[in-house]
């Protein structure tokens, strides 16, 4: 794609409905390659690439979330007015907090909403995250290593971790820091999605969200922990194409 901030990890575009996918603390766009590929293939999956991390990682990175979901949400505005096609989003974590605020700011200027928001091993915006801005980097590898999803190989490896320390610094601080902000909640439909053993996030947590939308709302347990759709991705792939192609056919 001709894009800074999207990847598409499919070999061409389909040309149903788009979802939008944010990924986790530390994680790049290629953290949601599989689930592309297993998605129906009338979705068009498009990745968002923050700054700081692989082709990317030249670029300071965002260490608020106010600004990053500002830059991404001017990304997204150009191109859903390309074609006006129906899309969705999907954030995973941290990327859950981004497509809050990106969907908060769509709304707000008036664009065309998503026709559904997923969001992912996290409770609501309400629910303050650990004091992450404190944690020095032993802290953070720590975490990283305790929640797993990462190849651990590659924390034990000098020159990869000054690569993705300085991204992981930043989002770490990104969650720390962040306080949601009084405001309408979203219209739209909203599913919540979780793993049952995940140990930062329960399932009464991924409930909260369902303060933060008047549209239809639905949670989705899958076994696991924090990163429960490596290991379930066919299932979530089901579970978003029935939520997305669902609303499609409805409208």
């Amino acid at each position: 794609m001709n894009s800074t901030w999207l990847r598409r990890f499919t070999t061409t575009a389909a040309d149903g409905p788009r979802l939008v996918c944010f990924p986790h603390a530390g994680g790049s766009a290629t953290a949601f390659k599989d689930l592309a590929r297993a998605l129906h293939p009338d979705i068009d999956v498009l990745c968002v690439q923050y700054p700081g991390r692989q082709d990317r990682y030249r670029e300071e990175p965002f260490t608020a979330l106010a600004p990053l979901a500002e830059a991404v949400t001017e990304e997204l505005a150009r191109e859903l007015a390309a074609d006006g096609r129906p899309y969705a989003l999907f954030g995973h974590s941290m990327g859950s907090l981004v497509a809050f605020e990106t969907a908060r700011l769509l709304a707000r200027r008036r664009l065309p909403a998503p026709q559904r928001v997923f969001f992912s091993g996290r409770g609501g915006p309400d629910l303050r995250d650990s004091a992450y801005d404190l944690y020095d980097d032993a802290d953070m590898l720590a975490e990283v290593r305790r929640l797993g999803g990462t190849d651990q190989s590659m924390l034990e490896d000098p020159d990869i971790l000054e690569l993705v320390l300085p991204a992981l610094r930043a989002d770490y601080r990104i969650l720390g820091t962040y306080r949601a902000t009084a405001g309408e909640p979203l219209t739209v439909p909203v599913t919540a999605l979780i793993g049952d053993s995940d140990p930062i996030a329960t399932v009464r947590d991924a409930h909260t969200w369902r303060e933060h939308t008047t549209g239809d709302f639905t949670v989705e347990v899958f076994p696991g922990g924090h990163f429960y759709l490596f290991d379930q991705t066919d299932r979530v792939a089901a579970a978003v194409t029935e939520g997305l192609l669902t609303r499609a056919a409805a409208s």
